[in-house]
């Protein structure tokens, strides 16, 4: 199958489910183990730049490696360059991440995405949904880190999880639904409902700094890895150009707020950004 999303029969854009989905717990095969775990990313994917975020946020480098792939993906996928230190798979040895997926199952012909959660005991996947990854690295590594932030507090999880399907539908995979359209019916209905969206948003940033609570969460990580794409990459390259990020006065200092976060300034790299979006998609 291609790497590269197709046209649906009605113009509009369908997301691949992810297909492995397994969860690490003490009660799982998979406990929580330093050391065990690798995670295969990219920095100019939002899905994957998630899971990077709650890495840095848990000081959790230590306990979870990482390999990542170069920006640019061609017909095979998400590649590693073995002369490149910056892209190489220092665990595996991969030349394209498709390998992993082709060793879970010798017949996979789906999109080949990231983030991918890998355990080296089994040398198997794990999980490659990334709202699965970014929860259990923030609730079941803590014994391994000195951090004391909890981004989904058990006791806001009712309010994270509503507003985080909320952002999903219409704000992060939003974008792809206006950049993917082929139709204008579809391409305007997605349009506007992505802004109406982020007016809501705008709204409710009015008089707070975060989406739940008084301090970040896994919301506002969700929300973020979009918005700060949105200017450079979506406005022009996905057709969202009604409005700039820039000109929304909340939601512009929400960006400004966690990209000045000295954890998370360093997972942005707007040239790997650039480089995908504009040489891949």
């Amino acid at each position: 199958m291609s790497q590269f999303p197709k046209e649906s029969s009605n113009g509009s854009f369908k997301r691949q489910k992810s297909i492995f989905r397994s969860i690490i717990d003490e009660e799982s095969q998979y406990k929580p183990e330093r050391g065990r775990y690798h995670l295969y990313l990219s920095y100019a994917c939002s899905w994957a730049h998630r899971t990077l975020i709650v890495i840095a946020l848990k000081n959790l480098e230590a306990v979870i490696s990482a390999s990542f792939v170069h920006p640019v993906r061609d017909g095979k996928g998400w590649r590693f360059e073995p002369n490149n230190t910056q892209y190489i798979d220092e665990i595996n040895g991969f030349s394209y991440l498709m390998e992993a997926y082709k060793i879970m199952d010798s017949q996979y012909d789906m999109r080949v995405t990231v983030p991918v959660l890998w355990d080296k005991q089994t040398e198997q996947i794990v999980n490659n949904e990334s709202s699965d990854i970014i929860i259990m690295l923030n609730n079941e590594f803590n014994q391994f880190t000195k951090s004391k932030l909890d981004l989904y507090p058990e006791e806001m999880r009712t309010e994270i999880d509503e507003i985080n399907q909320y952002i999903y539908t219409n704000i992060n995979n939003g974008v792809y639904k206006c950049g993917f359209a082929t139709s204008q019916k579809v391409y305007d209905s997605e349009v506007n409902n992505l802004f109406t969206a982020l007016n809501k948003i705008e709204l409710r940033l009015k008089d707070r700094k975060y989406l739940v609570g008084d301090s970040i969460t896994l919301s506002d990580i969700r929300l973020f890895v979009t918005l700060i794409r949105f200017d450079a990459v979506y406005f022009n390259h996905f057709k969202t150009n009604h409005k700039h990020i820039y000109e929304y006065k909340n939601l512009w200092s929400f960006v400004k707020l966690l990209y000045n976060n000295d954890q998370i300034k360093p997972t942005v790299k707007f040239d790997e950004i650039k480089d995908h979006y504009f040489k891949t998609h």
